[in-house]
């Protein structure tokens, strides 16, 4: 026999939603077999499954406890130890802004992959902000994702609020996302593009289109240059759709591809950056968010900038190109 009472991830939901994310492995017939037999109680009563759940309801399972765990896949996912290698920039009950290194996945892109959110999930655990049981039926997660080898702000979601707060945010563009960006060649105006995105999958890379073509994706990115020397220039951009690969492909369609970019970028620039700098990503960090508006749990946000640090290998750039310190 196990109870679980209900918390404030699960509240709201039917019954049956319910058991299907806590005993994820178990076939919808037996679950609703479960309940007409009375093996599984809502408050100690008989239910149908239609039940909308509340905070502190108690759901009884009457089954064996190795019935439970075969049942239970996602629950028995083994989450990495130790410290989680991440910055945290500002964290409440609710949300998470974190500070990703480069290299690190924002979200697994195979079963065997080790990302930011399991790294998550692994803190909250730790901390005692989630449990196991809780994980079969809630899972802490991102809502904004950044490439493998690009730096900088994710927003997380500890709890089902949080996501959807965040979610919604950044759906109607009331949270605004800035990066920093080096670019070859001079920008000396601010500029303000829309085009199309068409992605091929099986090569993983885009193509940016001047004009609509079949299974294409409208795109609309933004800049402004802080610094230049004729030779190379630092801007700040706004990324006001997010779309895959969107400022690497889009600044590379303009003529001014990012320093350290495998995929779009100068091959022989890239190999002086290197040799130059010890560059060896491309120099693209996601550095602001500004949330103009907010409400829900995000009110204590409203107005504010939160920003991310420079990591130490686009510091080592910005010293020997002798960029100036940026100010916030």
């Amino acid at each position: 026999m196990e109870t679980v009472t209900i918390g404030k991830n699960e509240a709201g939901q039917r019954l049956d939603k319910y058991l299907k994310k806590y005993l994820d492995q178990a076939p919808a017939g037996f679950l609703y077999r479960m309940l007409r037999k009375k093996n599984i109680l809502l408050n100690g009563k008989r239910a149908s499954g239609s039940e909308k759940l509340a905070l502190d309801d108690q759901v009884t399972l009457y089954l064996a406890r190795e019935t439970i765990e075969n049942f239970q896949g996602k629950k028995q996912e083994k989450l990495p130890e130790g410290k989680a290698p991440y910055q945290v920039v500002y964290e409440d009950e609710n949300i998470m802004v974190i500070n990703k290194p480069a290299g690190m996945l924002s979200q697994k892109a195979s079963p065997r992959d080790v990302s930011l959110v399991e790294y998550l999930t692994a803190d909250l655990l730790r901390r005692g902000e989630i449990s196991r049981t809780q994980l079969a039926t809630f899972r802490p997660s991102v809502c904004n994702r950044l490439d493998r080898n690009t730096s900088g702000l994710v927003l997380a979601g500890k709890t089902l609020r949080g996501l959807q707060d965040l979610s919604a945010a950044l759906k109607t563009r009331t949270a605004d996302k800035y990066y920093l960006a080096l670019v070859r060649g001079k920008i000396s105006k601010k500029r303000d593009l829309t085009a199309y995105l068409k992605k091929d999958a099986v090569g993983n890379q885009v193509t940016v289109l001047d004009a609509y073509a079949p299974g294409a994706s409208p795109i609309h990115t933004a800049w402004e240059p802080l610094w230049s020397d004729g030779t190379c220039t630092l801007l700040r951009v706004k990324l006001i759709t997010g779309k895959t690969h969107q400022i690497r492909s889009h600044l590379a369609a303009t003529g001014h591809p990012l320093a350290g970019d495998p995929k779009y970028g100068d091959p022989v620039w890239n190999r002086q950056m290197k040799e130059m700098c010890g560059l060896s990503r491309q120099f693209l960090h996601a550095w602001q968010v500004t949330f103009r508006e907010a409400d829900g749990c995000l009110a204590p946000l409203a107005g504010r900038t939160v920003t991310a640090d420079l990591p130490g290998d686009l510091r080592t750039v910005l010293e020997k190109k002798h960029i100036p310190k940026i100010r916030e």
